[in-house]
């Protein structure tokens, strides 16, 4: 269906005159000469001079009666800016560096013009091709296994439909092989506990671990023995200074697993023996012990909360790291829990996991192993000049040499490093109507989105533009509703994670 013409412009910023009687949308895509343009910008134009609009808009306002124009379509019209997107030539799709004819006609894109996008090995669903409001029925994927470990950022203001996405992309990655996924889930949202969630998958009893404080038939208990502690866990985590880190670390290297207990028991004596300043001990001992939730009974550490033991558990890390590599999805709810102690627990695992996977590459074993994704919510949390060098940082940066990578979401992309933006190279991109977060995605985004600004600020709830290396050109996508994709599941299968 024409809805325009191509009445001028340069390359990138393409003029299309719209049809009478035809709506063009921002982020609307159209077709020209095998070229797939998007629109991001929308203006009036006239051929009326300035001061006759003038003169003619009073009038109307004034309630003068006959102010109507002879051939009004063609005087006045909407005028669309639109940019290349790709070109499709004999089935292959590559950046187009040509113009479209002047003075061609523009149609709204088809469901065919998209056969070019073929379903690539180890498939990650995210959504369908959307065009301006218009939702086609062409499923977008990508390479998830490669797309993972290249990190994934899902940035996105409030209420936009972050958590439904992950619940998407987790619903299609449960029974698959490729990957191991852990869910640091600080709301309890994605295994759903009192509400529809991961656990309705068909394969969630083989396939999905639950771990909770209080967990429910069917999950595990989330307990940490805090020998498995190490030192570096807290870096970026809690505020520490150099000297305490410094003590921790002899401590560690004196007591080993038990590095921990040894400085809560320390006398003033036997810290100065060490070199360790009297003070920098008794400060260092008051933040373990509210950091960990313990406290000293008659020179023995005993457990306030129910989270972090001293007898017991001393396998849960090891177990939900073996869980990892045999592909299954393992959802942490730390809903109950203090920001620290959260990432405390993430930081642990994660160290676990990354470490044993620079292991594998060491041994020529990594091509065998599951890709690792790891969830994280409010990044900047870990990723953010606050956070140090922990393990999240280190993952961002060198992750994909490891075949470990963060599916990272957040409202402030703008408090992550850029280093670490141009590291996550697949952005799912939400709406964001922040200038200034706008700014910080599009600057490092796989391809130019210099002009999409506007594009990316009018995206309505379970819209998105993914920017990637794994596709050829940034794709609107309208993410499915998770409600409707369970519905569609249990319609194969009647099992329950607690039958």
């Amino acid at each position: 269906m024409v809805v325009g013409q191509i009445i001028g412009g340069e390359y990138g910023e393409l003029l299309v005159r719209q049809k009478s009687g035809q709506i063009i949308e921002i982020g609307d895509l159209l077709s020209i000469d095998d070229i797939i343009l998007q629109v991001y910008d929308l203006a009036y134009g006239s051929l009326l001079e300035d001061t006759d609009i003038a003169r003619m808009s009073g009038m109307q306002l004034e309630g003068y009666d006959d102010t109507s124009l002879m051939e009004e379509e063609i005087r006045n019209y909407v005028s669309a800016k639109a940019k290349p997107l790709v070109h499709v030539k004999k089935g292959v799709a590559k950046i187009p560096k040509r113009l479209p004819g002047f003075f061609g006609t523009v149609d709204r894109v088809k469901k065919d013009d998209f056969y070019f996008m073929e379903e690539p090995e180890n498939s990650l669903y995210l959504g369908k091709v959307r065009s301006g409001s218009m939702v086609l029925d062409v499923p977008v994927k990508i390479n998830g296994k490669e797309a993972l470990s290249h990190h994934i950022l899902i940035p996105a203001t409030t209420g936009r439909g972050k958590s439904n996405l992950v619940k998407v992309m987790l619903w299609d990655m449960v029974p698959k092989e490729w990957c191991g996924v852990l869910v640091i889930d600080p709301h309890d949202e994605y295994f759903g506990r009192n509400e529809i969630g991961i656990k309705d998958h068909h394969d969630a009893r083989d396939k999905v671990l639950y771990y909770s404080p209080n967990p429910p038939k069917g999950g595990y208990s989330l307990r940490i023995n805090i020998s498995l502690l190490r030192p570096w866990n807290l870096r970026g985590i809690i505020d520490i200074t150099d000297a305490q880190s410094q003590a921790m670390y002899v401590y560690y290297n004196i007591y080993h697993d038990n590095w921990l207990k040894a400085i809560l028991r320390a006398e003033a004596e036997d810290a100065k023996a060490h070199g360790i300043h009297e003070t920098t001990l008794n400060v260092l001992q008051r933040k373990l012990q509210l950091s960990f939730d313990v406290r000293m009974v008659n020179g023995e550490v005993v457990p306030r909360g129910s989270i972090f033991v001293t007898q017991g558990s001393d396998n849960m890390v090891n177990e939900i790291a073996d869980a990892l590599e045999d592909g299954k999805k393992v959802i942490l709810d730390t809903s109950s829990m203090s920001g620290d102690k959260e990432l405390l627990i993430a930081g642990m695992i994660t160290d676990r996991v990354f470490n044993r996977y620079k292991k594998y590459k060491e041994l020529g074993e990594l091509d065998s192993k599951p890709t690792i994704g790891i969830v994280i919510e409010e990044a900047p949390r870990v990723l953010g000049e606050r956070g140090g060098r922990n393990v999240f940082h280190s993952i961002a940066r060198e992750g994909r040499k490891f075949r470990v990578g963060l599916i990272a979401i957040t409202q402030l992309s703008s408090m992550i490093p850029r280093e670490i933006l141009a590291n996550m190279n697949t952005k799912i991109i939400l709406g964001n109507e922040m200038k200034s977060e706008r700014e910080a995605i599009i600057g490092s985004a796989a391809q130019d989105l210099s002009k999409d600004g506007k594009n990316i600020a009018s995206l309505d709830k379970g819209e998105a533009l993914v920017s990637s290396i794994f596709t050829k050109f940034a794709v609107p996508i309208k993410i499915d509703l998770f409600d409707d994709v369970v519905e569609g599941g249990r319609k194969k299968t009647k099992l329950e994670f607690f039958g």
